[in-house]
């Protein structure tokens, strides 16, 4: 039997994948990856989460993550990354390009002849600006949050029951929580209108959306790329429309078997070797 055709998509948009963390879903996001062929792929922020970065955790799929992306450019593909706050330290980078591959903070991009202002969002959080000490200490606690929840999700499964997302009850029940997000998502909106913009797209708050924002000042259409920890969710933008991708929706992706040379020994460093040499191998 033939290879699956791949989907085609003019614009994929991803952020908050949080490689080198447990809580990140490696082998979902390889799955998505390996069944669409995008025109142009733009990583919204947050990709490699560099706060937390530790050798003693990067699994062979994180690596592949980062091989695979690096793949789609040697076929074509136009890769924007756009920094975020836990990968900030790609910011000193801004303007780097190499064939189709740069990076920015953020992005403009004209969709038949609409603007769209894209940017990981992370300049909107409070926390970020004045305490950056205390972001830092909730992305652990977050991370030990998601370590839980998957040993609760294991005896969960084990008893018949369906998953559950602790950090997404924590936020829902939290009245702060709820409302940083709609004033993050307003906060983008006046900004984005005043600048005329047509879209705007963010990621940051790992809380999916596609909505139509409008205040006394105009209207602008607010998108959110979610995240790759509790939404596994992307933003595509296909045909003059905007959708929002839930890998949980996607039985074809699912049916993705991981090649035979991601379960073999390969080291991290054999991986990375092979890294170099596609990045090499980029068209300039």
């Amino acid at each position: 039997m033939g290879k699956k055709r791949k989907r085609e998509v003019e614009l994929v948009i991803i952020s908050d994948v949080h490689l080198g963390t447990y809580g990140c879903h490696s082998e979902e996001l390889l799955r998505y990856l390996k069944s669409i062929k995008p025109r142009r792929l733009i990583l919204n922020g947050d990709i490699i989460d560099m706060w937390q970065f530790s050798k003693r955790y990067w699994p062979k799929s994180h690596m592949e993550i980062v091989k695979h992306i690096t793949g789609l450019l040697a076929k074509g593909t136009k890769i924007t990354y756009l920094t975020g706050n836990h990968d900030e330290m790609l910011r000193k980078f801004a303007g780097f390009r190499l064939g189709s591959f740069q990076i920015e903070n953020k992005k403009v991009l004209s969709l038949q002849g609409k603007s769209a202002w894209i940017f990981h969002g992370d300049v909107f959080d409070v926390t970020m600006k004045y305490s950056k000490w205390i972001a830092k200490l909730g992305a652990i606690g977050y991370d030990l949050l998601i370590l839980l929840n998957a040993l609760v999700n294991f005896i969960s499964k084990a008893l018949g029951r369906g998953k559950i997302s602790l950090s997404k009850k924590v936020k829902d029940s939290v009245k702060g929580a709820v409302k940083f997000i709609n004033d993050f998502e307003k906060t983008a909106a006046d900004i984005a209108i005043a600048n005329g913009y047509h879209y705007v797209v963010c990621g940051h708050i790992h809380h999916p959306e596609i909505k139509t924002i409008t205040t006394d000042k105009g209207q602008v259409i607010y998108l959110n790329s979610g995240d790759w920890v509790e939404n596994l969710s992307a933003l595509e933008y296909n045909k003059n429309e905007w959708s929002i991708y839930r890998y949980a929706d996607d039985k074809k992706a699912q049916s993705i078997k991981i090649a035979k040379r991601f379960r073999s020994s390969l080291d991290n460093d054999e991986i990375f070797k092979d890294l170099v040499t596609e990045f090499l191998t980029v068209k300039r």
